[in-house]
C-alpha cells in the first residue's frame, strides 16, 4: 500500500489498523530544540478520542500517546519522532458477520477490488481510527508553528442542517460540539437525539481558521498553499468537499465584489481566504470542509456479498452519529502539517524572522 506518507520536509508516515495492536506515526524533518512531551500531544488526542460528546461512539479508548524516539530531556533532537497509541477497546467479533459483506458507504468493496483482500474488522486501515495518528503528528507540527506565532483553530458551523448564526470564538469551549454559537449548538444536540432515535446519522460543516500565518507560504504552481490544504482535508475519510475563503460563493459574485481591496493598512475583505495565487498573503486563512454522514447505520440497507449476491444488512456495533465534533482536531492537525511543511520549505529560501529555533539550554 502506497500513500501513507505526507509532506516534503516536515514529513509524517502513519501506520496501524482500527482493530490491530496500535496506531501511530513517524515524524521526520522536525527541527531540533522544540519542547515536546506527551502532554503536548495528549490534549488534542483527548478531543478526538471516542467515548465523549453527544454524537460519539460508546467505544472507550484512552488514546494515551507514547513518544518512542526523537526527544531527549523534553526537547526534539532532530531525529525521527516515533509516536504510538495502543488500541485497548477493540471488539473485533462485532464485525465477524460482515466478513464477506460490503457495507454501503464504506471502502469495503474498493479495498477488495484494489488489493484482493481486506481487514474487515472496523475497516482496518480505512477506519477513522487512523486519524488518531494524524492528530498526534499534527500536535508536533503545532509545536513548530507556535515558534512562528501561527495558530490553527477549527469549530463546527453546521450539523444536520442546523447552522451557526454567529462566529463567537469564545463560545467554542462552552459546548460539546465546539460550535461558536451556543444557541445553535443546543439545536444541534437536539437534532442528534432525533436522528439517533431513527437509527440514522448526520453530516455537517467544519470551519478552520489560521491566524498569524506569515505572507509568502506556498508554491505558485502545483504546490499552491490552498491546493495543499484542500488535498490535506480531502485525505480525511469523512470529508467530501473543501472551500477556501468565499469558496463556491465566489462563483456567484462579480469580479468587483470578489476582489479584496488593498489599503496601506492591509486587506479590507477576505474572499481570498488568506491566499492569493497559491501563496499566503498574511491575512487569516479560512477553510471549510463538508463532512458526510457516518455510513454505519442500524437501518436496513441493500448491498452485495463477495459472491455478488444481493444482501440486506443492518450495521450494528459502536458507531458515531456524526464525525463531528471528533473530526475537528483531525482538521486542525492536517492544516498544521501543511503549514509546518511550508514554513520549513520557505526557510530554504533564506532566513525567516518568524521561524525561530528554540534556544539551546
Amino acid at each position: 500500500m502506497a500513500g501513507n506518507t505526507f509532506g516534503k520536509i516536515f514529513q509524517i508516515t502513519t501506520w496501524g489498523e482500527s482493530h490491530g495492536t496500535a496506531v501511530g506515526a513517524v515524524v521526520d524533518g522536525c527541527p531540533p530544540g522544540l519542547p515536546l512531551t506527551p502532554a503536548d500531544i495528549q490534549a488534542d488526542l483527548d478531543r478526538r478520542r471516542p467515548g465523549g460528546g453527544p454524537a460519539s461512539t460508546p467505544r472507550k479508548e484512552p488514546d494515551q500517546v507514547e513518544i518512542l524516539s526523537g526527544t531527549f530531556e523534553g526537547l526534539t533532537t532532530g531525529t525521527p519522532i516515533s509516536l504510538v497509541i495502543f488500541n485497548r477497546d477493540a471488539h473485533s467479533k462485532s464485525y465477524d458477520h460482515l466478513k464477506d459483506i460490503y457495507r454501503p458507504g464504506h471502502g469495503d468493496i474498493t479495498y477488495q477490488q484494489k488489493y484482493g483482500r481486506r481487514d474487515h474488522r472496523g475497516g482496518g486501515r480505512a477506519s477513522a481510527r487512523e486519524t488518531a495518528a494524524r492528530v498526534a503528528a499534527g500536535a508536533v507540527a503545532g509545536c513548530l508553528l507556535t515558534t512562528a506565532g501561527v495558530r490553527v483553530q477549527a469549530y463546527t458551523v453546521e450539523l444536520g442542517g442546523v447552522a451557526a448564526q454567529q462566529r463567537n470564538l469564545a463560545e467554542i469551549s462552552q459546548n460539546a460540539l465546539f460550535c461558536p454559537d451556543n444557541q445553535a449548538a443546543a439545536a444541534m444536540v437536539a437534532r442528534i437525539d432525533e436522528v439517533r432515535r431513527n437509527h440514522d446519522t448526520l453530516g455537517g460543516v467544519v470551519e478552520i481558521r489560521v491566524s498569524g500565518c506569515p505572507a509568502g507560504l506556498g508554491e505558485p504552481v502545483f504546490d499552491k498553499l490552498d491546493a495543499e490544504l484542500a488535498r490535506a482535508m480531502m485525505s480525511i475519510g469523512a470529508v467530501k468537499g473543501v472551500e477556501i475563503g468565499a469558496g463556491f460563493a465566489a462563483a456567484r459574485l462579480t469580479g468587483s465584489e470578489n476582489n479584496d481591496p488593498i489599503t496601506p493598512e492591509g486587506f479590507t475583505g477576505n474572499n481570498s481566504g488568506g491566499i492569493l495565487a497559491g501563496i499566503s498573503n498574511g491575512d487569516e486563512i479560512i477553510i471549510r470542509v463538508a463532512v458526510k454522514p457516518i455510513p454505519s447505520i442500524a437501518r436496513e440497507q441493500q448491498t452485495i456479498n463477495r459472491q455478488g449476491q444481493p444482501v440486506t444488512i443492518k450495521v450494528g456495533g459502536r458507531h458515531d452519529i456524526s464525525a463531528i465534533p471528533r473530526i475537528i482536531p483531525v482538521c486542525e492537525a492536517m492544516a498544521r502539517l501543511v503549514l509546518a511543511d511550508h514554513l520549513l520549505r520557505q526557510r530554504t529560501l533564506g532566513p525567516d524572522p518568524k521561524l525561530k529555533r528554540a534556544p539551546t539550554p
